[in-house]
């Protein structure tokens, strides 16, 4: 155990190395006046403090999303929200400023972050913004929240509207002779249109659409109340330059960082600043005891005080992590582990889910949800949908004892598809022949036997035995929501068959109960647990501790060490280099069915606004 320890630190002093090594950005630029004594004797000193958020490294969901160590907790999502909840009471605060650079956090996230900074506008403090580059999302949040726009001199404001985009690959798969064989439980599960359809299903289209016009009404009536009728008309016509964008007021102002910080430091009359969220919010000190804690999956000490636990579940759903296309994500494997220990942990009186999943594996999504129906049983549980909790990622989410949601997050498609690619023809193309041999003599037995085999397409008999798989998990789906909902499971199938659904339609059908951001469900937790203000917000997560991530026992030899964060650093997702990032959670999910899962829960297509 000594040596371990040893071995432990030497690691961890040499990562500290690294860190502090890759770490140093030089001495901050001050501006002249700063430096220059004649103009601080000419200038009275501002005797106000301005806090600062970075959002230009955007504010991921999950501590995971950062590689081999993960990313402090004080520097995703959860940590921004609370960073501008504790702000907004702090007297020494004059005013804000926020550096947006082309960030974009995607509609829902957006949707909260652009109403937390609206609420440190009523506190009667200036709330300043500068972006390189506005998105719909960034303006809208920016729109909402701030009180005056800076955008750079050739920045951009792209508020072109709202779109879906489906990309399909029947053709392709024609032309080299690959068989698609997908089956679906629900009209307007789509997925496997992907791969088998040269365009979409009316129902398909009926879904995408009808939501798309959800979130498009939720984001321009929310425009045209803080900005007017022409700024709304903007946010569908541009691009837009910087003066285009200020005629339209979508801005206020164009300039520097320095030029729009300069302004916020005048208008809170401040001479000092803050990092309330980005670079720099963290001492040393504190990064210190993160490293070591993502090291050895110490938890953060809250001296036993009952406190709320924020469980961070981003990403596809599997069994196991790891995986061509795999980083990050929701495992149930290690997720399960987490679980566990929150149900025993004692000082935990509620948890709060904070889902952003598209779905994936159904054997997964249905062992986590009976782990939180454990965890229930002991604490309350609410969840919180960021952008999407769809399919598998809605699957968990009902196991909460409440549901909140953003107008323009994503729901529902409550379904399953499942199926194959058979490559059998293709390669015969190739001059290369394969040949199944069964141990039965009875007929069909070799494309039952093979039949997940990618080299043999199904027969009518099997594709039949993997429809009532697939219509078992489907049911089972429905009671789940039925229960958590508690709804009947008639009701349940007249929002389901895999049709997607806005947060707002899905307030309206009963999938959600409020309309609301993380900060409100971390609300809900204080009241459910009868805790006050000052009651700690631990963020957890399923992500496995580094020991774990490189396969390594407690009894690891330093050779062994050495071998596995070589070999962690081979089986890193090359794959994820060829794919858009938005596309990357559902690569995770598709690669499920090469695992041998036979039935995903995995919304049918990329999407994500911004």
């Amino acid at each position: 155990m000594v040596a371990r320890l040893e071995r432990l630190l030497c690691l961890t002093l040499v990562m500290l190395t690294i860190a502090v090594a890759s770490g140093c950005e030089g001495r901050a630029k001050i501006s002249k006046a700063d430096d220059d004594p004649a103009a601080d004797e000419e200038r009275e000193p501002r005797p106000g403090k301005l806090s600062t958020f970075d959002l230009t490294g955007g504010a991921p969901e999950a501590m995971g999303e950062g590689g081999l160590f993960g990313i402090p907790a004080r520097r995703t999502f959860v940590g921004l929200v609370r960073s501008l909840e504790r702000v907004r009471e702090d007297e020494e605060v004059t005013g804000h400023y926020v550096k947006l650079g082309g960030s974009s956090l995607g509609f829902a996230r957006a949707e909260e972050v652009g109403r937390e900074l609206h609420e440190l506008r009523e506190t009667k403090k200036p709330v300043v913004c500068h972006a390189h580059s506005l998105s719909n999302s960034s303006a809208w949040m920016a729109l909402r929240g701030c009180d005056r726009i800076w955008l750079s001199p050739t920045g951009d404001v792209d508020t072109v509207g709202i779109a879906g985009q489906v990309v399909y690959f029947k053709r392709l798969l024609d032309r080299f002779k690959v068989r698609a064989d997908f089956l679906k439980m629900g009209r307007y599960k789509s997925f496997a249109e992907t791969f088998t359809r040269d365009g979409p299903t009316e129902e398909a289209r009926e879904s995408l659409v009808g939501t798309l016009r959800s979130l498009r009404s939720s984001w321009l009536d929310d425009v045209e109340e803080v900005s007017g009728k022409k700024t709304r008309e903007a946010m569908e016509q541009g691009p837009w330059t910087p003066a285009e964008a200020k005629d339209r007021g979508l801005i206020h102002a164009i300039g520097f960082e320095s030029d729009a910080l300069e302004d916020a430091k005048e208008r809170a009359n401040a001479g000092t600043t803050s990092v309330g969220f980005g670079r720099g919010a963290e001492a040393s000190g504190a990064g210190i005891v993160e490293l070591i804690r993502v090291m050895t999956g110490a938890d953060e000490a809250t001296g036993g005080r009952p406190h709320i636990a924020v469980l961070t579940l981003s990403g596809s759903i599997t069994m196991a992590g790891g995986g061509l296309f795999s980083q990050g994500g929701i495992s149930a494997q290690s997720l399960t582990k987490t679980l566990r220990r929150v149900a025993k942990d004692k000082s935990v009186e509620v948890v709060v889910l904070r889902i952003d999943s598209p779905g994936g594996s159904a054997l997964a999504s249905d062992l986590l949800w009976h782990e939180l129906v454990e965890l229930k049983k002991k604490k309350k549980v609410v969840a919180s949908v960021g952008s999407m909790a769809a399919s598998g990622g809605y699957y968990l989410a009902v196991a909460a004892d409440k549901i909140l949601a953003e107008r323009t997050s994503i729901v529902g498609s409550i379904g399953v598809v499942g199926g194959k690619f058979s490559i059998g023809e293709a390669l015969d193309e190739f001059g290369v022949s394969s040949e199944t041999f069964p141990a039965s003599p009875k007929e069909g037995a070799a494309a039952r036997a093979a039949y997940v085999s990618p080299l043999l397409a199904w027969d009518d008999a099997t594709r039949d035995r993997v429809r009532a798989h697939m219509q078992n998990a489907y049911d089972v789906f429905l009671s789940r929501v039925s229960d958590g909902r508690s709804m009947a499971v008639d009701d349940v199938k007249k929002h389901a068959e895999g049709r997607i659904w806005s947060g707002a339609q899905g307030k309206d059908r009963g999938l959600i109960d409020e309309i609301g951001g993380l900060g409100r469900a971390i609300e809900i937790a204080r009241e459910l647990g009868e805790l006050d203000e000052e009651a700690p917000v631990i963020v957890e997560g399923g992500r496995e501790t580094l020991m774990e991530t490189l396969l390594l026992g407690e009894g690891a030899s330093a050779s062994e060490i050495d071998l596995a964060l070589a070999r962690y650093r081979a089986r890193q997702p090359v794959g994820l280099e060829l794919l858009a990032e938005p596309l990357r959670p559902y690569a995770g999910a598709v690669e499920s069915l090469a695992r041998g899962e036979k039935v995903l829960a995995v919304l049918p297509f990329a999407l994500l606004v911004r």
